[in-house]
Order: C-alpha cells, then sequence, then structure tokens
C-alpha cells in the first residue's frame, strides 16, 4: 500500500528487479490460466495451498518493496540462525521426548528435513564467513561463532532426525558452495583455532549421529536401496521407492500424450487414475495428489510451457547471484553464495518431492532466496557508498 506514495526509493529498481519480478510473474500467469482452463485451485494439504498460484505476484511485490527498503544483513542472519536452532530442538523433542519415528514438526517430515537442511547450511555458511569483515582481520566473538555453529548443528540434526532421504542428496551440493565460498576469497583471512575446532567437531558429531541406531538414518538408507532393487526386480511396486518411480513413469507418460501445455491444474490426477485403471501403474500411486518430482509434476501438468516457466524461477537467480561471485565486496560474495545455495539446494529437494505445490516449500523458497537478494544489494549500495566517502 506504500509503494504509490515513494519518490526517490524508486530509483534503487534495476533492470535485474524487474527480471526476477518477470520470472515471478510468469510463473504465476501460467498456473492461474491453469487455473481458469480447468476450473480448479491447487488444495494441499488442509486447503491451505488454495491460493498458491498467486503467491508468486505477491512475492515479487515484496521484492519491489524490500529492494526500496532493504532489511539489515545482521537481522537475516539471525532469523537464519533462529530457525535452525528451532528446527533442532523441535527435532530432539520429538524423537527423544515423544519417540517419533521421524521428526516433522507437525508437518509433512520431508519439507520439514529439506528446509532444515538449507538453514543448517546457511547457518555453517554465517559461521564460517559473515562475521569477516573486508579488509580487515577476523573478529570473531566465541561466543557468536559457538551459537552460529550450534545453529548449523541443530539444522542438519534436525534433517537427518526427519529420515528425509532426498534432501541429504543435496548435502555435496551444500559441501561444495562452502568450498567454493572460500575458493571466492570470502575468508580473507585465517580463520581462528576454535571456529576451525567446532566446524570439525560439528562434522564429526553430525556423522556420529548418523550412524547412530536410535537415528534411523542409516535404516532409511538401506531401506531405499533394497526398494529401489525390488522395484527393479518388479517385485514390490508399493514401498516408498517404488510408489515414487511409478508416480514418475505415470507422469511421463502423460507427459509424451499432451507435451505442450499438459493436462492440466483439476486433470492430471483424473489421467492418472485412468492409467491405473487400465494396469499401466499401481493403483496406489494416484493416492498422493502430485508426482513427488516438481519437474515431473510440471511436465504432466503444463507441459513444457510450464517448464519453460519453471526453469525462469530457478535460473533467473542463480544467474543474478553467480554475477555477483566477482563481486569485491566480501559481504556481498557471502550472499551471492548463500543465494546459490538456496535456490540449487530446492532444484535438488524438487527431484524427489513437489516442494513448490507445499506451503512450507513455495514459502521457503520464495522467502529465502528473495530476502537474500534483497539484503545484498543492500550490501552492494552501501559497499558503492563507502568507496566514495574513501575516495579522494
Amino acid at each position: 500500500m506504500t509503494l504509490p506514495f515513494w519518490g526517490r526509493e524508486w530509483r534503487w529498481l534495476d533492470e535485474e528487479d524487474l527480471g526476477w519480478c518477470l520470472a515471478l510473474s510468469g510463473y504465476a500467469a501460467l498456473w492461474l490460466a491453469d487455473v481458469a482452463r480447468t476450473g480448479h485451485w491447487p488444495a494441499g494439504e488442509q486447503g491451505w495451498g488454495v491460493a498458491l498460484p498467486v503467491w508468486p505476484l505477491v512475492a515479487a511485490l515484496l521484492l519491489t518493496w524490500m529492494r526500496c527498503r532493504p532489511p539489515a544483513p545482521d537481522a537475516w542472519w539471525a532469523g537464519i540462525g533462529c530457525g535452525a536452532l528451532g528446527a533442532g530442538s523441535i527435532a530432539l523433542f520429538e524423537r527423544l521426548i515423544e519417540h517419533q519415528e521421524r521428526a516433522d514438526n507437525g508437518m509433512n517430515a520431508i519439507p520439514f528435513g529439506d528446509l532444515s537442511l538449507l538453514l543448517g547450511s546457511l547457518s555453517l555458511l554465517a559461521a564460517l564467513y559473515w562475521p569477516m569483515r573486508s579488509g580487515h582481520a577476523c573478529r570473531y566473538s566465541t561466543g557468536s561463532t559457538g551459537l552460529t555453529l550450534l545453529a548449523a548443528l541443530g539444522g542438519l540434526l534436525a534433517s537427518l532426525l526427519s529420515g528425509t532421504r532426498g534432501g541429504w542428496i543435496a548435502l555435496p551440493l551444500m559441501a561444495g558452495l562452502l568450498l567454493l565460498a572460500h575458493w571466492r576469497g570470502i575468508n580473507g583471512a585465517r580463520s581462528s583455532r576454535p571456529l576451525r575446532y567446532g566446524v570439525w567437531g560439528g562434522a564429526v558429531m553430525i556423522l556420529v549421529i548418523a550412524v547412530l541406531p536410535q537415528s534411523g538414518v542409516v535404516d532409511r538408507l538401506i531401506h531405499a536401496w533394497s526398494q529401489s532393487q525390488a522395484y527393479a526386480l518388479g517385485e514390490d511396486r508399493t514401498s516408498s521407492v517404488g510408489l515414487r518411480l511409478e508416480m514418475w513413469r505415470g507422469g511421463w507418460q502423460l507427459f509424451q500424450q499432451r507435451p505442450w501445455f499438459g493436462w492440466g491444474e483439476g486433470r492430471l490426477m483424473e489421467a492418472m487414475q485412468a492409467l491405473a485403471d487400465q494396469g499401466r501403474i499401481h493403483p496406489d500411486a494416484v493416492q498422493f495428489g502430485q508426482l513427488h518430482s516438481d519437474i515431473i509434476d510440471t511436465l504432466a501438468r503444463r507441459g513444457i510451457a510450464g517448464l519453460i516457466a519453471l526453469a525462469g524461477l530457478y535460473g533467473v537467480p542463480i544467474w543474478l547471484f553467480t554475477r555477483r561471485l566477482q563481486h569485491h565486496q566480501a559481504r556481498v560474495r557471502v550472499l551471492a553464495v548463500a543465494g546459490l545455495m538456496i535456490t540449487t539446494a530446492f532444484i535438488l529437494f524438487g527431484l524427489t518431492q513437489t516442494l513448490l505445490r507445499d506451503v512450507r516449500g513455495l514459502s521457503g523458497y520464495l522467502g529465502l532466496s528473495i530476502g537474500c537478494w534483497v539484503v545484498m544489494r543492500g550490501e552492494e549500495l552501501d559497499s558503492r557508498a563507502s568507496g566514495r566517502v574513501r575516495s579522494p
């Protein structure tokens, strides 16, 4: 509501912001057109997802507003750490006190585990690099560094205790981006010995927790391997892995039948049910309302047009964040790595789960990526202003 009354604030917006807003608007427009042609809105869990097609438009407005009123970077990083700490605390409580099989925070364990993993990895990035100040020696305080490392441990622990195997695929990516950040020179000075010990100690603790029988991590991995083997032999199509593979097989068949615009928001599951009635997929593969893959679900539901919109939703921020990896200011580079971590993590999460049709998944992607972008652009403006002050 305040946008029309602004004056000079509009000058901060540029063609990069416009490109991201166009990607968001294009994704929303295609989704809304899909709703219009089928007369069906996505309901989601408990009907919370009925407004999901509008959310990217709201995100575009939010991006515009926050670019003109950027939040403080310290507040953004503090929010990341609090989220990771909260996730770890909830996971420990549910597993140790309530004796739940998988920690889920009262939601589906998959988005809970995926978001916890991402928050923990971002916290680790903050612990390694954010307290650095460009051109100065390392200024870590023992208390803040310890809390940040604890937050990273909490997020990673919550992911393990959720048993979300699909999210663990992203762990090598997270590690690779952390190495990329170091290679790009974000950590200009040598890290303090307590920080190094804290990072290695946290990694060792994660490995120890993972191999403990009580965590269930090893059991989940063994079950995934045995289920995939059984599906390949045609012995079991109703296991967790088997049903996913059945949904993907059915979705690919439907995409081949209508490749350009897909079956539509309200017709996909009817078409899947028809495949099940014909015996081409297992009947249990129709019970979920989605195909457990953002790419397969998009291809079957909205065809190649939907895949192009999805590529824009991911590709535009990847391109924009990648451009900042060469920035002269370390604080901008660390946020660029964080943005890449957020976007690419959601791509990998979406390989085995339709996170963008989940209220936690879509809000997590839009909120984290846009928040990182506006904070990074604010840091760019600050670095230019400080450069002008220091110049003769």
